[in-house]
This record gives structure tokens, C-alpha cells and sequence, in this order.
């Protein structure tokens, strides 16, 4: 009986400890993700990028490279991403090759410069990066021409912002008529 006794005090007083002691404080709600930005219309498709114009671009980069004294590797595509022009400078890194063509294709195939998908991944939308195929790194700029997207240069092998600058100076020689 004295054991009873005992037990149902214990009972109690862990009865009366819990309810005295505050309830936990409810858990603060996750912070919420970065909002997408809403996307800009698409820009349509023209007449593919020609001959002419991607060996334009090849050599537009390759000639921006040069000045600087960077080796690179410098792809154009078409508006559906398939290769049409490459150059792998002498001392470019074998690894450029992919990342180069894949830049480009990027671009292309997303409509925009790859770099509109770094950005995106730097203020933590890193959903991005589940996009088959997806260069989520600068470099690889489009071509347009009349407002209509003909094509994409990717360049690869220096600093991402460099590799930028070598594929905007051939995009814009390949604009040109």
C-alpha cells in the first residue's frame, strides 16, 4: 500500500511539473523561397544561324580571346542547340569542349544567356539545376538578329565573365547581315 501511495504522489508531481512548465514556443515558419522572377515573353525563333554567320562568330570570339590573352573554346548553335561552328583555341582545357557547346545550347534551347540561370541559382533558386541539360553558368549568349533569336555562342575556358565577353563579340559579328 505504502508503494501505492507512493507512485500515485510521483504521478502527481510529474503531472503538476509538466503543466507548470510553459508550452514550447510554436516553430517559426520557414523562410519562404525566393520568388521567380516572372519571365519575360518569349523571344521568338528565326531562320537559323548560317555558315557565314557562326565562322563570323568563331572568329569574333577567338579574335576578343586573343587580345586578352585567354585560351578558349568557342561554340555556335543553331535555335534548337545543334552545333554548327567549334573552335578549340591552342592551351584551352580539354573540359572546355562540353561546357563550351553546352553554354551555347543553354542559351538556345532556353531562350535567354546562360547566365540568367546562374543568377538564379546565386539568390537560391537552385531548382534550376534540375533542368535536363542546363549550363547554369556565364557564358553562353545569344544570337539575334531582328528581334528573333538565330542562334547562341558559348565560350569557355577563362573566368565565367570572360567567357561572356568572348561570346558577346561573336554574337554580335554573327548579327550582322
Amino acid at each position: 500500500m505504502r508503494l501505492t501511495i507512493l507512485a500515485a504522489t510521483a504521478v502527481l508531481a510529474l503531472a503538476a511539473t509538466a503543466q507548470a512548465q510553459p508550452a514550447p514556443a510554436p516553430a517559426a515558419a520557414p523562410a519562404p523561397a525566393a520568388a521567380m522572377p516572372p519571365s519575360p515573353p518569349p523571344q521568338p525563333y528565326g531562320t537559323p544561324v548560317t555558315e557565314a554567320a557562326a565562322r563570323r562568330a568563331i572568329d569574333a570570339a577567338v579574335a576578343e580571346a586573343r587580345k586578352n590573352g585567354w585560351q578558349l573554346s568557342i561554340a555556335v548553335v543553331d535555335p534548337s542547340g545543334e552545333l554548327m561552328a567549334f573552335e578549340r583555341m591552342d592551351g584551352a582545357s580539354y573540359g572546355a569542349t562540353a561546357v563550351t557547346q553546352q553554354k551555347a545550347w543553354t542559351a538556345a534551347r532556353f531562350r535567354r544567356d546562360s547566365k540568367a540561370f546562374s543568377d538564379s541559382v546565386a539568390a537560391g533558386r537552385v531548382q534550376v539545376l534540375s533542368f535536363d541539360g542546363v549550363a547554369a553558368v556565364e557564358g553562353g549568349v545569344l544570337i539575334v538578329e531582328d528581334g528573333k533569336i538565330i542562334g547562341a555562342v558559348g565560350a569557355s575556358g577563362a573566368s565565367s565573365p570572360q567567357d561572356a565577353q568572348c561570346a558577346r563579340a561573336g554574337a554580335e559579328a554573327a548579327d550582322r547581315h
